[in-house]
């Protein structure tokens, strides 16, 4: 696919996203959410190719700065609730991927960005990063899934805080709320989320889909349902060669092999 405002790159089983409007703080307007969604898309049809995605943003000071505030400015009643369900659209096919995707946050990660970080399933931050959801300075409100998956991962007061104060918060921060998995120097914010990815990308593929899948689906439902969900899944896990596979290299003491099967 031709792509304008996105790098991809693919290594093995490990693909590289990259938002590249650097000069735009990589905001996402129209043009760049339809990229994003054409890319993850793909990506959804080749589970098996692609086994781990790290997202990030061009340049040193931001991952996403937020949406196109132009583009916000012209919208209205009717163009607003379209705009927004584009927005949830591209973020849970970002989440609902059955393979993990880590967001490398690089700089800002604001509005849309803090949400798009969101969505990943892991979120490395470089100490230089900051996070928000500023949007009530704008007089809206988070339109991408803030106001509900903010509140999942830190908790409904700190997000209520972030919210209607519009303010930011360091890396440092974020990591103690547990908006992010870890924070490292700069320098070394790609090669570890990369790792990561290769780490990932080693692990049984139907066990990492199953996980994935039993915490995205439990997550929308009460404590018994999910419950059952797992059950399911484990009891998929236990008749795949993997678990076989898996089970009798540890018995042996030697590294596993797993084939996917």
């Amino acid at each position: 696919m031709t792509l304008e405002n996105l790098l991809f790159e693919q290594d093995g089983p490990i693909a590289v996203v990259t938002i590249n409007r650097p000069r735009a703080l990589n905001s996402l307007n129209i043009a760049t959410m339809n990229e994003l969604e054409s890319v993850f898309s793909d990506l959804q049809k080749r589970p098996e190719e692609v086994r781990a995605v790290v997202l990030t943003g061009a340049g040193e000071k931001s991952f996403v700065a937020g949406a196109d505030i132009p583009e916000i400015h012209e919208l209205d009643l009717v163009s607003g609730k379209g705009f927004a369900e584009r927005g949830l659209r591209i973020y849970s096919l970002i989440e609902k991927l059955r393979t993990p995707v880590i967001a490398a946050v690089n700089g800002y990660a604001l509005g849309g960005g803090c949400e798009l970080a969101m969505a990943c399933h892991l979120r490395i931050a470089s100490e230089s990063a900051k996070f928000g959801q500023p949007e009530i300075n704008l007089g809206v409100i988070p339109g991408y899934g803030g106001t509900q998956r903010l509140p999942r991962l830190i908790g409904r007061g700190r997000a209520l805080d972030l919210m209607l104060t519009g303010r930011m918060i360091t890396a440092a921060e974020a990591l103690q709320w547990g908006l992010v998995n870890a924070v490292v120097p700069p320098a070394d914010l790609f090669a570890t989320a990369r790792k990561l990815a290769v780490d990932l990308a080693a692990k049984p593929r139907l066990a990492t889909v199953a996980i994935l899948e039993a915490v995205e689906r439990g997550s929308q439902l009460g404590l018994d349902q999910a419950l059952n969900v797992e059950e399911n899944l484990f009891s998929f896990c236990c008749g795949t060669e993997d678990m076989k596979e898996g089970t009798s290299a540890f018995q042996e003491k030697r590294k596993p092999e797993f084939k996917g099967r």
